[in-house]
């Protein structure tokens, strides 16, 4: 870089080079693992202090979030892995700050990658879904990006959408949504595939597509009548109504509701404390808990029970042998 800039004519060359030489000195003063890019810095942190997605203030004791306003697209969707006692627990976390976290093609495509990784893994126990932006949890779908679809792509691109959201709803393991934010349209559809949703009381949701004059395409007319009800899920639909956290919760959209904290990760820490909850329980049964609750026991596979169907065909008692 510093040579680059020397090539420069006049102060603009001059200018370049004193930057150059001033981001290195910074970065060998701040020690190893450190770098700048663009206005913001990223240390190099332990994995217990990484997993609740946290990277310490230059120059202190005081905590922040890491956060670019440029994310490259593949920092867009965060995957972790909890180690020590939190082993099993596998946070996804959202990180399009510049685009409130809205749904883009990209993001689709890395949860799509991510879920289907996710499903087919033994050792995952629980999934908790959240934001790594302050005060978003997602804004929906790209709008930005959608207007500049011609007609023919429209459709597939809410079709992959919805189709990544069912692909979450049918995880194998518990999935908690942690809302800290905002979450519109396809961000509440995305908060309802999951089993359990935790949101700060600060926190804002609702199914606001009618006024854009569309309707919710993930899922949200089915999602939301099974949460809250029919009649409510239609009235909030039709109003484009927001709720708060404490609103959602007395309509029985949110499990727990918590007061904002400092760090902003109060419904994080909750969906964390619960996670931690269901580890110790049995993973075969988790699974098989999770399938009866969602679709029912509609058959049981026994030769006792074709025993019961054809004693009651002839007429006769049945004769089961406990098989």
């Amino acid at each position: 870089m510093a040579a680059a800039a020397a090539t420069a004519p006049g102060a603009l060359g001059i200018l370049q080079v004193g930057r150059a030489r001033l981001v290195a000195a910074c970065c060998a003063r701040l020690g190893p693992g450190w770098r700048l890019s663009g206005s913001w810095t990223v240390p190099r942190v332990d994995p217990a202090t990484w997993a609740r997605g946290w990277t310490p203030a230059a120059g202190g004791a005081a905590w922040r979030r890491g956060y670019s306003s440029e994310v490259k697209t593949e920092d867009e969707l965060r995957v972790r892995y909890l180690e020590e006692e939190n082993r099993g627990i596998v946070v996804l976390g959202i990180n399009r700050a510049y685009a409130k976290n809205s749904l883009s093609t990209n993001l689709i495509k890395m949860l799509s990658k991510a879920v289907d990784a996710l499903k087919s893994d033994k050792k995952v126990r629980t999934i908790i879904v959240r934001s790594e932006v302050p005060g978003i949890f997602c804004a929906g779908a790209d709008l930005k990006e959608r207007v500049k679809m011609n007609s023919s792509e429209v459709g597939p691109f809410v079709s992959k959408i919805r189709a990544v959201i069912n692909e979450i709803a049918n995880l194998p393991v518990p999935t908690i949504a942690a809302i800290d934010g905002l979450a519109l349209g396809g961000g509440l559809e995305l908060a309802l595939a999951c089993d359990i949703r935790v949101a700060a009381s600060s926190a804002k949701m609702g199914l606001v597509e009618t006024k854009l004059a569309i309707i919710p395409g993930g899922g949200g007319t089915q999602r939301l009548p099974r949460a809250i009800g029919m009649s409510l899920a239609k009235e909030l639909i039709f109003s484009a109504r927001v709720l708060d956290g404490q609103a959602a919760k007395a309509v029985g959209l949110i499990s727990h509701v918590l007061e904002q904290n400092q760090e902003g990760d109060a419904a994080y820490r909750k969906a964390l404390d619960l996670a931690r909850e269901f580890l110790p329980q049995g993973p075969v049964a988790m699974r098989v808990a999770k399938l009866a609750i969602n679709q029912g026991m509609e058959t049981i596979p026994t030769k006792d029970r074709l025993e019961g169907l054809l004693a009651f065909k002839e007429k006769r008692t049945p004769r089961y042998k406990g098989e």
